[in-house]
């Protein structure tokens, strides 16, 4: 089975005579045509291009016309695409069902580009958290040094504008004052915090992209847990960023919670193996296009 592009029109092509049902012709489909993307992303998923000669049994993958014609059905969008029989074949017919590697389709595969947006979110939070604890260790060593210049710094944009000497205020000059009067210990532990947050959503990250169950089931937990500061955070002040933050969040859990079945909700894992199998089994291509034969 290979990853095949698009091939262009084959040189002087014939008519295919009619076969149940025609090669080429193609099922109309109601959802987001997921397999279509991932087809011209990655190639065609066909089966016999490099067999010497086509059995009848090979109907549901691959057929041969009269003329010599070939058309090889690909195993994820279903479309057939004619291509000529290989010069140097490498093997006599084509593989049988259990040398082949089904690619996802239908629901799983609507899922595991979820489950990598999602990864992609959380890859971005592992990098910032990953900066920012380093900024944190980095302060807490070189803070004595850079306590000096920092206050001058102050002194001489509050002098320069008639104001009084000093940090006041509560913004970023306030926080950064803190940090200088914090106990070293104190940076130290927020440092250790920032960055094991920051290994977690990296951990998430590579579940998710990976489409790992103990993943969805990490990232369920971490994003529940996180809610509740969220909320509070909103209650003491309300920006965009952080409603967005937590309508991402609300959202990430109930897609995990209800559509990849956690905790044995709507069957749990079993009734997800089933969805898998209805949806990228063999079951699935022989009901959009019943072969004459099992490719055994």
């Amino acid at each position: 089975m290979t990853d095949t592009p698009t091939p262009g029109p084959a040189p002087n092509p014939k008519p295919a005579p009619a076969l149940e049902p025609a090669p080429g012709v193609r099922p109309r489909r109601r959802r987001i045509g997921y397999e279509l993307l991932e087809c011209a992303l990655h190639g065609h998923r066909l089966v016999g291009t490099d067999a010497a000669r086509v059995r009848p049994e090979d109907a549901l993958v691959v057929r041969e016309t009269p003329d010599g014609h070939r058309w090889h059905r690909c195993l994820r969008c279903d479309a057939w695409l004619p291509l000529p029989p290989p010069d140097h074949p490498e093997r006599e017919v084509p593989e049988g069902r259990d040398a082949i590697e089904l690619p996802l389709r239908g629901r799983p595969l609507r899922d595991r580009y979820v489950l990598r947006l999602i990864a992609l979110d959380r890859l971005v939070h592992f990098v910032v958290l990953a900066v920012l604890a380093v900024a944190v260790f980095v302060f807490a060593r070189e803070r004595s040094r850079l306590r000096g210049p920092f206050y001058r710094v102050v002194d001489d944009l509050q002098n320069g504008v008639g104001g009084p000497s000093g940090v006041h205020g509560h913004g970023l000059l306030g926080d950064l004052d803190k940090a200088f009067a914090a106990h070293d210990r104190t940076l130290w532990v927020i440092g250790l915090v920032i960055a094991a947050y920051a290994v977690l959503e990296g951990v998430e990250a590579y579940g998710l992209w990976r489409a790992a169950r103990w993943a969805e089931y990490l990232t369920f937990v971490a994003t529940s847990v996180l809610l509740l500061p969220e909320v509070y955070e909103l209650h003491e002040r309300v920006s965009p960023l952080k409603v967005c933050t937590l309508i991402v969040n609300l959202a990430v859990v109930a897609y995990l919670l209800y559509a990849k079945r956690l905790f044995g909700l709507r069957g749990g894992a079993q009734a997800e193996e089933a969805v898998r199998e209805r949806d990228s089994g063999w079951e699935a291509l022989e009901r959009v296009h019943p072969g004459r034969g099992h490719a055994d």
